[in-house]
């Protein structure tokens, strides 16, 4: 049967909505757990000094559910897959709450990173729905409500975990996320791909479609680097900032983490400048930005909280300009791989966040605002010498 979801005329507001309520929802599963890493690794036994594995799992398990589930989009019916995906995050979320040992706990969000990844079939029917013209505006909007669901996780995780305990975000998250599974039930067109690859040589086929297209090796390079970014800033710091010389209590720091949502205006613009050709400017603004944040973490020393909140403003902007613009890129590629590119590109950016929550524990070991600085300043020159490759002739 042949795609039902592809598109060369208009896609319904109302629908594109419901993609961006339904990716928000659901990736914001995967963050829940950063500002409350403190609390869960008191609850269950863990060192402050390995509490940064609580995240790493969560990822690890999203980077498996990219390369085992993702691929998927290309041969499974992508309704049937998201609504069957989204079952296993409601089940694991449920076991995440009612954990009380470290072992069943880590299980249990394993499972749910694992199963999150289904997101990404969310914004493969976007791509698809959307036609050309419009596919990176389209893709903006839709990811806009994927980034305020990253962003708007942390501080309702923490405003949550104040008043009723971190038991109950994840109780209150299986709630949520049933009423989505609803809500995509009855608005999800139905995709079915026009293949007849077996998933084995699906899976064979990942390292070829990467290997295959330079475009798609330096954004995946792009993306590894600003989400390592990103998740050593949010993973170091609510716990730099609980200890003094801010002392924050769970108010203050859900109004800081929140701060950072400000910078989810900027994805619309940026897929409509790459629409018109600015992808290559944005990607370039989105990397100096990422610099400029980690600059201004040498400051946290002072005690003032004025650079932290503006770092962590352009750190947000700066990844949705890279990464906006990256996946407009990335999804000129030929239709039938998309679902594989997508899984490439998105495997990179979850290891990159993985190694840079692993690497929290750098700043937890050595202290304060200067580790964190420096490492984010790597992840920056790493990116502008993979940018630079862009202008040889």
């Amino acid at each position: 049967m042949p795609d039902q979801t592809a598109s060369h005329g208009t896609v319904p507001a109302w629908l594109i909505f419901c993609l961006a309520v339904g990716t928000g929802v659901t990736v914001a599963n995967l963050y829940y757990a950063q500002p409350l890493i403190g609390p869960i690794g008191q609850s269950l036994g863990i060192s402050i000094a390995r509490s940064g594995l609580i995240v790493t799992t969560i990822q690890a398990g999203y980077v498996a559910g990219l390369l085992l589930l993702g691929p998927l989009g290309d041969i499974v019916e992508n309704k049937k897959l998201i609504l069957g995906a989204l079952c296993a995050v409601i089940v694991s979320l449920v076991a995440a709450m009612l954990a009380t040992s470290v072992w069943i706990f880590l299980a249990a969000v394993l499972i749910l990173g694992f199963s999150t990844s289904v997101t990404q079939t969310i914004l493969l029917i976007a791509s698809h729905l959307a036609p050309e013209k419009r596919r990176g505006e389209i893709i903006g909007k839709v990811m806009s409500g994927l980034l305020l669901g990253i962003l708007l996780s942390r501080p309702i995780a923490t405003l949550v975990a104040g008043v009723a305990g971190w038991h109950a975000v994840f109780g209150l998250s299986a709630l949520v996320v049933s009423a989505i599974a609803i809500l995509l039930a009855v608005a999800l067109p139905r995709r079915h791909p026009d293949s007849k690859t077996g998933y084995r040589e699906l899976i064979g086929s990942l390292w070829p479609v990467l290997r295959d297209n330079p475009v798609l090796q330096r954004r995946s390079i792009y993306q590894a680097c600003m989400f390592g970014s990103i998740s050593l800033f949010f993973t170091s710091i609510p716990v730099l900032l609980q200890a003094p010389p801010f002392s924050l209590g769970t108010v203050g720091l859900s109004a800081f983490l929140l701060s950072g949502a400000i910078g989810v205006l900027v994805a619309p613009v940026v897929g409509r400048l790459a629409d018109r050709g600015h992808g290559r400017l944005v990607t370039g603004l989105g990397i100096a930005l990422a610099a400029a944040a980690f600059g201004l973490t040498f400051f946290g020393g002072t005690g003032s909280l004025v650079p932290l909140v503006g770092a962590s403003i352009l750190i947000d902007a700066g990844v949705q300009c890279t990464l906006v613009s990256g996946q407009r890129e990335i999804y000129k590629l030929p239709a039938e791989i998309r679902g594989r590119v997508n899984a490439a590109f998105v495997t990179s950016i979850f290891l990159g966040g993985g190694i840079g929550s692993a690497l929290s524990t750098v700043v937890f070991s050595i202290g304060g605002f200067v580790p964190l600085g420096a490492i984010g300043l790597v992840f920056a020159a790493i990116l502008l010498a993979a940018y630079l490759t862009e202008f040889r002739t």
